[in-house]
């Protein structure tokens, strides 16, 4: 390697975290940030990691997209017969991390997860492009497949099965929502000194808010 990897390191300047700035409940906060995301122009803002752990707890994780956030949770959609879908069917917990370098800034969210209904996979399944709805058909997500040409053909399969013809959704393809029980807002500052601000859920549905050491 031309560089040692132990020698790679950046100082964190640009903004503090403390809790007099902080909204009362997290999604406040959160969209708070986003908001601040987007007019900051990131690439692909929407990107989280998304970990999940099997029933004997081996822990798997990827990038995903979020799709939507309100008060009920973060969603996400995805084949249900993928890997992941079949560790969530499994052991239904996840925890979503956005990172945003431009802004020194991660969000970690952990919480149960369950399936968004019929009539919102529906929705956002039709207002994606065709060619990614016939990929939701064509690709048996996270199977061994023989070579690249198991996905070509399928695609051609699909294409003429739905031509002329509204490409429906199929049932193994469908969102997950996470509901968080805690959510941790991260603001990088030097030293590795980093402000934690984290918010739990409590029992009666309001939240805590507490400081954690960097």
């Amino acid at each position: 390697m031309s560089k040692n990897i132990a020698d790679i390191r950046k100082d964190y300047q640009l903004q503090t975290l403390l809790e007099k700035d902080v909204a009362t409940e997290p999604f406040e906060q959160f969209n708070t940030w986003w908001d601040e995301a987007i007019r900051s122009e990131i690439e692909e803002v929407n990107a989280m990691t998304l970990a999940t752990a099997s029933a004997s707890g081996i822990p798997d994780a990827r990038i995903v997209l979020l799709k939507s956030v309100s008060e009920d949770g973060f969603v996400f959609f995805t084949n249900y017969n993928s890997h992941k879908g079949a560790e969530l069917a499994e052991n239904p917990q996840a925890c979503l991390v956005f990172f945003w370098k431009e802004l020194e800034r991660q969000v970690r969210i952990s919480g149960k997860v369950e399936k968004v209904g019929a009539d919102e996979s529906d929705a956002y399944f039709n207002s994606r492009p065709a060619g990614s709805r016939i990929g939701a058909w064509a690709s048996p997500q996270s199977q061994v497949i023989a070579s690249r040409d198991i996905i070509e053909q399928n695609i051609v399969k699909y294409e003429e099965q739905f031509a002329g013809i509204e490409i429906s959704r199929p049932l193994h393809w469908g969102g997950y929502r996470v509901v968080p029980d805690t959510i941790e807002f991260w603001q990088g500052r030097s030293s590795r000194l980093h402000d934690r601000i984290q918010y739990s859920k409590l029992p009666g549905g309001n939240w805590k808010i507490e400081r954690l050491a960097p």
